[in-house]
Protein backbone atom coordinates (compact mmCIF):
# COMPACT_ATOMS: atom_id res chain seq x y z
CA UNK A 1 0.00 0.00 0.00
CA UNK A 2 1.23 3.62 -0.75
CA UNK A 3 2.40 6.69 1.44
CA UNK A 4 -0.60 8.87 1.87
CA UNK A 5 -3.72 7.38 0.35
CA UNK A 6 -6.44 6.16 2.20
CA UNK A 7 -7.32 2.62 0.10
CA UNK A 8 -10.13 -0.20 1.05
CA UNK A 9 -8.10 -2.93 2.87
CA UNK A 10 -9.16 -6.36 0.74
CA UNK A 11 -9.78 -9.55 2.85
CA UNK A 12 -8.84 -12.96 2.00
CA UNK A 13 -10.65 -15.17 4.35
CA UNK A 14 -13.62 -15.18 5.91
CA UNK A 15 -13.92 -16.84 9.57
CA UNK A 16 -17.58 -16.20 10.29
CA UNK A 17 -20.60 -15.06 7.97
CA UNK A 18 -23.85 -16.87 9.38
CA UNK A 19 -26.14 -13.90 8.65
CA UNK A 20 -23.99 -13.11 5.04
CA UNK A 21 -23.61 -9.40 5.82
CA UNK A 22 -19.83 -9.38 4.82
CA UNK A 23 -19.76 -9.00 0.88
CA UNK A 24 -16.51 -10.77 -0.14
CA UNK A 25 -16.97 -9.33 -3.71
CA UNK A 26 -17.02 -6.34 -2.42
CA UNK A 27 -15.26 -6.22 0.76
CA UNK A 28 -17.43 -4.19 2.87
CA UNK A 29 -20.24 -5.35 5.70
CA UNK A 30 -23.80 -4.22 4.38
CA UNK A 31 -26.46 -3.65 7.74
CA UNK A 32 -29.12 -6.85 6.82
CA UNK A 33 -31.34 -4.41 9.00
CA UNK A 34 -31.50 -0.82 10.53
CA UNK A 35 -29.91 -1.25 14.53
CA UNK A 36 -26.69 -0.04 16.22
CA UNK A 37 -23.74 -2.07 15.47
CA UNK A 38 -20.41 -2.75 16.83
CA UNK A 39 -17.35 -3.28 14.46
CA UNK A 40 -13.78 -3.78 14.83
CA UNK A 41 -10.38 -4.23 13.21
CA UNK A 42 -7.07 -5.97 13.56
CA UNK A 43 -4.44 -4.26 11.03
CA UNK A 44 -0.82 -5.53 11.28
CA UNK A 45 2.24 -4.26 9.32
CA UNK A 46 4.74 -5.93 7.55
CA UNK A 47 7.51 -4.59 6.00
CA UNK A 48 8.09 -3.33 2.68
CA UNK A 49 11.29 -1.58 2.41
CA UNK A 50 11.41 0.84 5.34
CA UNK A 51 10.28 0.72 9.25
CA UNK A 52 9.82 3.94 9.22
CA UNK A 53 6.53 3.67 7.78
CA UNK A 54 3.67 4.89 9.97
CA UNK A 55 0.40 2.80 10.11
CA UNK A 56 -3.04 4.45 9.86
CA UNK A 57 -6.68 2.17 9.69
CA UNK A 58 -10.46 3.67 9.89
CA UNK A 59 -13.21 2.68 9.34
CA UNK A 60 -15.56 3.87 6.58
CA UNK A 61 -19.27 4.61 5.99
CA UNK A 62 -21.00 3.91 2.53
CA UNK A 63 -17.18 4.45 1.01
CA UNK A 64 -17.16 7.91 1.89
CA UNK A 65 -17.53 9.37 5.29
CA UNK A 66 -15.06 8.08 8.54
CA UNK A 67 -17.03 6.78 11.02
CA UNK A 68 -16.52 8.69 14.65
CA UNK A 69 -14.04 7.13 16.82
CA UNK A 70 -12.67 4.52 14.25
CA UNK A 71 -9.60 5.95 13.61
CA UNK A 72 -6.14 5.15 14.89
CA UNK A 73 -2.53 5.12 13.62
CA UNK A 74 0.80 3.51 15.23
CA UNK A 75 2.94 6.59 15.19
CA UNK A 76 6.36 4.80 16.67
CA UNK A 77 8.76 2.45 15.25
CA UNK A 78 7.16 -0.66 13.62
CA UNK A 79 8.42 -4.06 13.51
CA UNK A 80 7.77 -6.17 10.73
CA UNK A 81 4.78 -8.98 10.97
CA UNK A 82 4.54 -7.71 15.26
CA UNK A 83 3.53 -4.29 14.97
CA UNK A 84 -0.38 -4.11 15.19
CA UNK A 85 -3.17 -1.65 15.49
CA UNK A 86 -6.96 -2.12 16.86
CA UNK A 87 -10.06 -0.58 15.97
CA UNK A 88 -13.33 -0.68 17.78
CA UNK A 89 -16.78 1.77 17.38
CA UNK A 90 -20.32 1.35 17.60
CA UNK A 91 -22.40 2.91 14.89
CA UNK A 92 -25.69 3.32 13.69
CA UNK A 93 -27.02 1.84 10.77
CA UNK A 94 -30.07 2.10 8.12
CA UNK A 95 -30.86 -1.49 6.38
CA UNK A 96 -27.97 -1.60 3.29
CA UNK A 97 -25.28 1.38 4.77
CA UNK A 98 -21.64 -0.22 4.56
CA UNK A 99 -19.25 -0.17 6.66
CA UNK A 100 -15.25 -0.70 5.20
CA UNK A 101 -12.10 -1.15 6.35
CA UNK A 102 -9.55 1.28 5.00
CA UNK A 103 -5.80 1.88 5.11
CA UNK A 104 -2.90 3.92 4.35
CA UNK A 105 0.96 4.71 5.73
CA UNK A 106 2.55 8.09 5.91
CA UNK A 107 6.07 8.27 5.93
CA UNK A 108 7.22 5.03 3.99
CA UNK A 109 4.72 2.50 2.26
CA UNK A 110 3.96 -1.24 3.83
CA UNK A 111 2.04 -4.14 3.61
CA UNK A 112 -0.95 -5.33 6.03
CA UNK A 113 -0.40 -9.06 6.53
CA UNK A 114 -3.40 -11.11 4.69
CA UNK A 115 -3.38 -13.68 6.60
CA UNK A 116 -3.30 -11.13 10.44
CA UNK A 117 -5.41 -8.13 9.55
CA UNK A 118 -9.21 -8.90 10.17
CA UNK A 119 -12.66 -6.88 9.86
CA UNK A 120 -16.14 -7.65 12.07
CA UNK A 121 -19.16 -6.48 12.84
CA UNK A 122 -22.13 -7.44 14.90
CA UNK A 123 -25.54 -5.98 15.72
CA UNK A 124 -26.05 -4.97 18.85
CA UNK A 125 -29.47 -3.12 19.24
Amino acid sequence: MGVGSWTKIGLNNIDYNDQGAFDAANNHFVAPVDGTYLFGATLLYKINASATARMRGRLVLNGTTEIRGSRGEISGAHVSEATALWLQTMVSLTADDTVELQGNFRAADGYFAADRTSFWGAKVG
